[in-house]
């Protein structure tokens, strides 16, 4: 079993079985058909993946790992907010006819603002001083502007990045560590794959930075698992589960701005079926 795994299904099994409802009440998602959209809910989830230990792809069924880095370099790296930049069609229903989904995610990262050592995005500055002052505890990305949340067409979900750097003993190189704030999560839609992704973020800014990626810890406000949701997740968690693949990066590339999705390398993935046509509230 990989650890993803044990963590999911812990997750989920304490969400199903001490979590609140709030079947009745005013809900603001809405399923396709108009109803409305409740959930059995946990408020403050925290899991930690230790990423020297090994990568937190769930194995109960596939994590489209590759599909997860597109995402993360339509953020960070391209630092776009309009659909035709990105590879799949997770954000569709939420662009508008020129493609943009406002000024969210992508957006804000690209935003630049003035620092004493001159003009820098959000990702930049955390390039920067990941090389300049590693042991700074200010490195740090956030989505969640509330002077734009009227002119984003969703607001972030997955919002706040910290960076935080340790020194191991007996090891050479330095461990980057990160936090990722996330206000709400759909934990069979999207647990997954947010862990995945950051996961990959992560290793990339580890591996430019001259650094080994080390703990992802994720905390989740509001966890919670869709009424339409909880049959599936019950099939999916008494499933067998697999041992975690081996997921590395191509070490030739030492520039952020030069990955692409061949250089995610995966090997060893074996996994159960994939959950096909999940209902998935607005």
């Amino acid at each position: 079993m990989s650890y993803a795994d044990q963590v999911f299904i812990n997750m989920c099994r304490d969400i199903l079985e001490n979590g609140a409802s709030t079947e009745g009440e005013k809900v603001r998602p809405k399923w396709e058909d108009g109803s409305a959209a409740y959930t059995i809910k946990r408020f403050g989830v925290v899991n930690r993946y230790d990423l020297a230990r090994e990568f937190p792809a769930l194995t109960l069924r596939r994590t489209a790992l590759k599909s997860c880095m597109d995402e993360i370099l339509w953020i960070y790296q391209k630092k776009s907010s309009n659909i035709h930049d990105l590879n799949s069609h997770i954000w569709d229903q939420w662009a508008d006819e020129t493609g943009s989904i406002g000024k969210a995610y992508g957006y804000q990262i690209g935003v630049e603002s003035r620092y004493k050592e001159g003009m820098m995005d959000q990702m930049d500055r955390v390039l920067y001083d990941l090389k300049e002052n590693p042991y700074s505890r200010r490195i740090m990305t956030n989505t969640y502007v509330f002077a734009d949340l009227s002119e984003m067409h969703l607001y972030p979900c997955a919002y706040g990045v910290t960076y935080n750097v340790t020194k191991q003993p007996g090891e050479e190189k330095l461990r980057l560590n990160m936090v990722l704030n996330q206000r709400s999560q759909d934990v069979l839609a999207a647990n997954n794959w947010n862990v995945c992704q950051y996961a990959i973020l992560l290793m990339m800014v580890a591996q430019v930075s001259d650094m080994v990626p080390g703990e992802l810890l994720h905390v989740i406000a509001d966890a919670h698992i869709y009424d339409r949701h909880v049959d599936i997740v019950k099939e999916l968690i008494a499933r067998p589960s697999y041992e975690a693949p081996k997921v590395r990066l191509n070490p030739e590339i030492r520039d952020f701005y030069a990955f692409t999705t061949e250089d995610l390398l995966v090997e060893d993935y074996v996994t159960g079926p994939q959950i096909k046509d999940i209902p998935i509230a607005v």
